[in-house]
């Protein structure tokens, strides 16, 4: 028989659909709450909804749908600026190439600012834990990553590493770009405006691309305004103009995940133009989903403004009660702090022993564990181990940590404390 890449070969399931592909394989009557992956269950923002309705009707009434520009539609790219613009961001010189998703936004950069593994390579640089697939898709088009680590400490929090540590790690690798998630999947830290100034001048003395993944923007919850990579200036980071990147995606805050609409964002006009000569590949994003982005446009600011004011009272209210209820079912777990985007990590180190490993305890219950709750159906919990958000040589430290997503339902969100601690307690039990 032909033979499959090295690469396929050892391909691996990404840590956010680990759980949920075992799951699949079960045959017994077991309900799954799956809070393992940014699985989004909210209605889109009106407008989409509107303009879902009117499909068939008035857009596509003719039933042809074709290719867009590769760049993407005009009104598709304009509701992305109109959205910067809402947050209060200057978009005067930057240029949109609407993409398939934000993980094909991931993709292009890597592709564009990290240079191929060999002895003239430039990697790119992450803080760990960091999105897992930003390691899939570098090993997918043949770069490399490497990271700075940070701690996840009793109280919740997650310490940045120090100034000298990050310069350290730039002298010794010669990363092309750094990564930056402000509102940080999957720790739910928030990068405050004045951390991503910090960051951006180690960029500009070290001449890397920063690449800020946008995805949760607005969806924080510590009061103040939103951090951004395109609040950076001249003023604060001589020397950042034309060197900032960011990733954007229909699928978080607009509720979009089954759209696949993202957007790469730059204010450099050659990163700009060689990135759509590379996207000329794939034709064009998804025509249709453009179709229905493209209402945000229309939208005014305060009708945007009212819009993530509700987004982050919905999901605050959850975290909290989460949280909370986490801790009180199992004193002495770690739970991160969810500052920003839809996400904590629970870290079990003080309540198991040595060889736990959160990876074989995700695979235990999504294939054969149940719980049955006041007397209801046998239930399982679906969860992401954070191992995988790791560089290989740290991934130790997220071997008994596992990333929650706020994504199931307030009713389903507030089963989740007592199924987890009580599937934890038989599984340690084992």
């Amino acid at each position: 028989m032909p033979k499959i890449s090295a690469h396929f070969q050892n391909r691996q399931p990404s840590a956010i659909r680990l759980a949920s592909i075992r799951f699949a394989a079960r045959e017994d009557d077991t309900e799954a709450i799956n809070v393992a992956i940014g699985n989004v269950s909210l209605p889109l923002h009106p407008a989409m909804q509107r303009r879902l309705r009117q499909l068939g009707r008035e857009f596509f009434a003719d039933g042809v749908v074709k290719y867009t520009a590769t760049v993407g539609a005009p009104d598709t790219r304009a509701a992305f600026l109109h959205i910067l613009a809402s947050s209060g961001l200057a978009t005067e010189g930057l240029q949109v190439l609407v993409t398939d998703g934000g993980s094909q936004a991931m993709e292009l950069m890597i592709t564009g600012l990290c240079g191929p593994a060999g002895s003239a390579e430039q990697p790119l640089l992450v803080i760990d834990a960091a999105y897992t697939n930003y390691r899939a898709l570098v090993e997918r088009v043949g770069r490399r990553a490497v990271s700075i680590a940070r701690r996840l400490n009793d109280d919740g929090s997650f310490s940045l590493p120090d100034p000298e540590s990050i310069v350290a790690t730039i002298r010794e690798h010669r990363p092309g770009a750094l990564v930056v998630i402000p509102y940080d999947n999957p720790t739910g830290q928030f990068y405050s405006q004045e951390a991503l100034v910090r960051l951006a001048r180690i960029c500009v003395d070290h001449d890397l691309w920063m690449v800020s993944d946008e995805a949760y923007r607005e969806l924080f919850f510590t009061g103040g305004q939103a951090s951004s990579v395109w609040a950076l200036d001249e003023r604060q980071v001589p020397g950042i103009q034309g060197r900032r990147v960011s990733i954007e995606t229909a699928s978080k805050v607009w509720n979009g995940c089954g759209l696949r609409i993202g957007a790469l964002i730059t204010d450099h006009a050659e990163l700009h133009a060689r990135a759509l000569a590379e996207y000329t590949a794939n034709l064009s994003a998804n025509a249709i989903g453009q179709a229905l982005f493209a209402a945000l446009g229309e939208e005014s600011a305060e009708d945007l403004h009212a819009w993530y004011r509700r987004q982050r009272a919905y999901y605050s209210g959850m975290m909290r009660a989460f949280c909370d209820e986490i801790r009180e079912q199992l004193p002495g777990i770690v739970v991160s702090r969810p500052d920003a985007s839809l996400y904590s990590v629970v870290d079990v180190r003080n309540l198991v022993g040595a060889d736990f490993d959160a990876r074989e305890f995700v695979l235990w219950c999504a294939s054969e564990a149940a719980v049955e709750l006041d007397g209801g159906r046998p239930t399982t919990l679906l969860v992401a181990p954070m191992a995988g958000f790791y560089a290989p040589e740290e991934a130790a430290r997220g071997r008994t940590q596992m990333r929650i997503a706020y994504v199931e339902t307030p009713r389903q969100m507030a089963r989740v404390p007592r199924l987890f601690a009580e599937l934890l307690r038989e599984y340690l039990r084992k």
